[in-house]
């Protein structure tokens, strides 16, 4: 369940991989297209899906998630003996609602949130942090290696989504500084391919600058490079900046970056034409603020 950007190319492995899916999506054009090129898949009704033998689910957040399982639960539940997989980023706290709701209907429950951007799930090459006992883990592995290409069990469940929620905290505050890096070195007027090349052979480098650069035309095959399209969204990492805010409050720990981060996105995703761009269009609205 779940046809977006990630989605789409983590089903579209599974079915290259022999698994035989049905899919569902609240957009019929995204089915179309997806069985368009997965003959063997086909449509199912959320009916369909609760009497599958696994479910896995890639949604956008917290209240999608917590509204497909209460309705498969309304459904009359998930298949007793199931696998519960839910790859959507959210947190803990709905994770554990999920296995909650699993372990009642005498099923198995991992949150198995992913790494590595749409790439990767196109290249089959996404880092799956899971959540859940060792023997659910290791039920889910073959389906998780068909869509990735590092499994890393990180504890009981819910402890997938936290080691999601830290690792995209990161991923925020370093995109942040790349983009204001690279924006103050070209005001000086220094070639950004020259400048990215210093910082990737220096103290600075990183994923956000070696592997994602946010500067059109640094690099080739990333966001940043066309239009801003095709990755994660902005609306996406203000989402998930919320869900490390909301973590901190449970735990008490002081998150001063993450918040203004958070703040810089939610400021950038208020305009219109923004919540859908990749998230490295942080430089572009650096950019504009002169």
């Amino acid at each position: 369940m779940g046809l977006g950007n990630m989605g789409f190319a983590m089903a579209t492995n599974l079915a290259r991989k022999g698994f035989r899916l049905t899919v569902h999506d609240l957009s019929p054009a995204t089915v179309s297209r997806f069985l368009a090129q997965a003959p063997h898949a086909r449509a199912g009704s959320l009916t369909e899906i609760a009497t599958s033998p696994i479910v896995l689910t890639m949604l956008p957040g917290p209240a999608a998630v917590q509204h497909v399982y209460a309705e498969l639960s309304r459904l009359g539940g998930i298949r007793r003996g199931a696998l519960v997989v839910d790859s959507s980023t959210v947190d803990p706290m709905t994770a554990r609602q999920v296995a909650d709701k699993a372990r009642s209907q005498q099923a198995d429950a991992v949150d198995a949130p992913v790494s590595g951007g749409v790439g990767g799930a196109e290249q089959g090459t996404l880092t799956f942090m899971v959540g859940g006992p060792a023997t659910a883990v290791e039920r889910a592995r073959p389906l998780l290696e068909a869509m990735g290409k590092k499994i890393l069990h990180c504890g009981g469940p819910g402890t997938g989504q936290a080691t999601k929620i830290a690792n995209n905290l990161v991923l925020a505050v370093s995109m942040v500084g790349v983009s204001e890096a690279m924006n103050l070195g070209i005001k000086f007027g220094i070639d950004p391919k020259v400048l990215a090349g210093a910082i990737n052979s220096s103290s600075g480098r990183c994923w956000s600058s070696d592997t994602y650069n946010p500067v059109p035309g640094v690099m080739e095959n990333v966001p940043a490079s066309r239009g801003y399209s095709g990755g994660f969204g902005s609306s996406l990492m203000k989402k998930d900046l919320w869900l490390a805010l909301q973590a901190a409050q449970e735990t008490k720990a002081p998150l001063p970056l993450a918040s203004a981060a958070h703040q810089l996105y939610a400021l950038m995703t208020s305009d219109p034409s923004a919540p859908e761009k990749d998230f490295s269009s942080v430089f572009e609205f650096l950019q504009g603020h002169k």
